[in-house]
C-alpha cells in the first residue's frame, strides 16, 4: 500500500494506492523491486497491477490514513511524502518506510493517486510549489 500525503500543518491523505503482485515466479518473494515497479513487460507477464486500493473496509482505510498522518508528523515530514505499508490478509497494516521525496512524475503512483482523488497533475505540482514558497517565506 502506498499512501501519499500532502501538506504541512493540515495534512491531506491521497487515496490509498495498491500494488498487487499477481503471479510471481516460484520462489520469488513479494517485494517491490525495480522490475516489479517499472518493467512494464514483466508486469504484464506476471499480472502485476497498481491502482486504487479496493476491498478495504472503511475501518482499515481510516486506520491507514490516521497512521500515515501520524508517521508524517512524528518524522516531521513536510510538503509531500509517501508512506508505504504492507497489509496482512487479516487487515493489519504494517509500516514499511517513509519516503520524503517520492517520485511525482505524472505516471507514478503519487500523481495517479492525486488524480484519482480529484487533483489534476498541474494542480498537484502547483500545491507542492506553493507550499515550498510559503515555507521559504516563513524561514525568510
Amino acid at each position: 500500500m502506498y499512501v501519499g500525503v500532502l501538506g504541512s500543518d493540515r495534512l491531506r491523505v491521497l487515496p490509498i494506492w495498491e500494488l498487487e503482485f499477481g503471479e510471481l515466479a516460484r520462489g520469488t518473494h513479494p517485494i517491490a523491486t525495480e522490475r516489479v515497479k517499472h518493467d512494464t513487460d514483466y508486469q504484464e507477464r506476471r499480472n502485476i497491477l497498481q491502482g486504487p486500493a479496493e476491498n478495504l473496509s472503511p475501518e482499515i482505510e481510516a486506520r491507514i490514513q490516521r497512521l500515515a498522518k501520524r508517521i508524517c508528523r512524528t518524522l516531521d515530514l513536510d510538503g509531500y511524502a509517501r508512506i508505504d505499508f504492507r497489509l496482512t490478509s487479516d487487515g493489519v497494516p504494517y509500516f514499511l518506510e517513509a519516503n520524503p521525496n517520492p517520485e511525482i512524475a505524472s505516471g507514478e503512483e503519487f500523481a495517479q493517486a492525486a488524480l484519482y482523488g480529484g487533483l489534476s497533475y498541474p494542480e498537484l505540482i502547483d500545491r507542492i510549489v506553493a507550499m515550498a514558497i510559503r515555507r521559504a517565506r516563513v524561514r525568510g
